[in-house]
This record gives structure tokens, C-alpha cells and sequence, in this order.
């Protein structure tokens, strides 16, 4: 462990099988404490399986994951959500019809559940947070416009901005650039690594020159195993991942 960062979640020996097929199989990964850890390999290797694990959306049938040494194998997902792991999904989940303030105020933890929604104030403090977050996600100029004509990018934005609403220290982002401009990819690049000074970051992506971009640290999964770990340059350079990988 590297004692300036230390690990805030350690997965061991994690697995799950969907009628006998394994589609995780004894995957060990570490998460860095204000890390940018990003997981590539081709489509089926069970990436996103894995977010589904930590994050609840699906049991784990073997392994352990720990969050700050508390473990977390088995919990709801609105409790991992609470302990402090958000999570954004691939096609952003935003409410179309309300503005990007709205979007992030409704985000804000006071507003969970039925109790929290008929309790909610608007206080000055959320506000602040609210325009706090948009600046950082670079929507500041956009917080009274209707999220649905925001452009795909801007989308993808405030979709984070919603998770950072919640404060997590734990954020996992699936393929946050796909279908974005060339322009968005190197804003969002600039925004995970300015989160991940208060934060880790686990992502999912394909796009390599991206990977570069953002990755402290890169793990290559293939067939639900792990394949190779370690700096964007050594599994580059790895012939094992350029044979099931980079090579096609």
C-alpha cells in the first residue's frame, strides 16, 4: 500500500456467475485514495459488471469489497450510496424538463426520500453549493436553462455535478465520453482530474488517448479476469493486451 495514498476500497477475489457463466472471476483491485483508476478492455470483459458490483446494482457470488475497511458485500444499494460511492451510468439520468440549478438542487442529500422531499428548503448554503458545483463542471452560465437542450457533453456534465451534489468520495463514471466532441472530451478530462483532488475515481472507458489523459493507474480486464495492471505505458506496451486489445 502506498502510504501517501492510502486505499479507500479493496476489492479481493470478487466474482459472480449468471447460470454458471462467470462473468467476474477472482478480480483483485485497489482504489487509491484521490486516484484516477481506469478499467479498459474489450466489450464482454465484465467492466461494467464490476461497477454493478461495488455500487449493489448486482451481488457479488464470491469475494470481498471493502470501503474504508468497513465491508460492503451484500449492502442496498442506497446504503452504499450513503456510505459514500456515487455512480453515473452510461446515457446520463438528468430531469430534461427542469433547469441545471434544479437538477443539482434536487441532487442535494436533504432531498432524499418521501420525509426529505416534503422537508426540503432551499437554504443559502445549498444554493452556494449548487453554483459552486456548476462552476466547477463549467455550467455556471447555464444554471437556469432547461437541462434537455443542454448539448450531449454538457449532459454528461451535469450528470457528475449531480453526484458531486452528494458529495461521495467514491465517484465511478461508465464511458463518460462516448459520443462527445473533441472539444468535451478534453473539458471532461480537465473535470475528472480536478475532482479526484478531493476524490477517487474509478472510470470505464475505451477511448485511449482519453485513458492517457486522466489514468493514474489502468487496469485491463478480459474474459471477467485481470489481465494486466499497472501505468497507462506499461499495459500499452504489454503484448498480452495488444494481442486481446489494442491490437483490434
Amino acid at each position: 500500500m502506498n502510504i501517501d495514498h492510502p486505499n479507500v476500497l479493496e476489492v479481493e477475489d470478487l466474482g459472480v456467475s449468471f447460470d454458471g457463466f462467470k462473468a467476474v472471476d477472482g478480480f483483485n483491485f485497489y482504489l487509491a485514495q484521490n486516484h484516477v483508476h481506469v478499467i479498459i478492455g474489450p466489450n464482454g470483459a465484465g467492466k461494467t459488471t464490476v461497477l454493478d458490483l461495488i455500487c449493489g446494482k448486482t451481488l457479488a457470488t464470491a469475494g470481498s469489497i471493502k470501503f474504508k475497511g468497513k465491508e460492503l458485500r451484500g449492502s442496498r444499494e442506497y446504503r452504499i450510496v450513503r456510505a459514500g460511492i456515487g455512480r453515473k451510468f452510461q446515457n446520463p439520468s438528468i430531469y430534461e424538463n427542469l433547469t441545471v440549478f434544479e437538477n443539482l438542487e434536487l441532487s442535494h442529500p436533504t432531498g432524499r426520500g418521501v420525509i426529505g422531499c416534503l422537508m426540503f428548503r432551499r437554504t443559502a448554503s445549498i444554493k452556494q453549493q449548487c453554483e459552486d458545483v456548476a462552476a466547477q463542471i463549467g455550467l455556471s452560465d447555464r444554471l437556469d436553462t432547461e437541462a434537455g437542450i443542454l448539448s450531449h457533453g454538457q449532459k454528461q456534465w451535469l450528470e457528475i455535478g449531480m453526484l458531486l451534489m452528494q458529495d461521495p468520495e467514491i465517484i465511478m463514471l461508465d464511458e463518460p465520453v462516448a459520443g462527445m466532441s473533441v472539444r468535451e472530451r478534453t473539458q471532461t478530462a480537465t473535470l475528472i482530474r480536478k475532482i479526484s483532488k478531493d476524490r477517487s475515481v474509478i472510470v470505464i472507458e475505451h477511448d485511449m488517448e482519453f485513458v492517457r489523459e486522466i489514468a493514474d493507474r489502468v487496469t485491463v480486464m478480459h474474459l471477467g479476469k485481470i489481465l494486466a495492471e499497472g501505468s497507462m505505458e506499461k499495459v500499452s506496451n504489454d503484448p498480452k493486451v495488444i494481442e486481446v486489445y489494442i491490437g483490434h
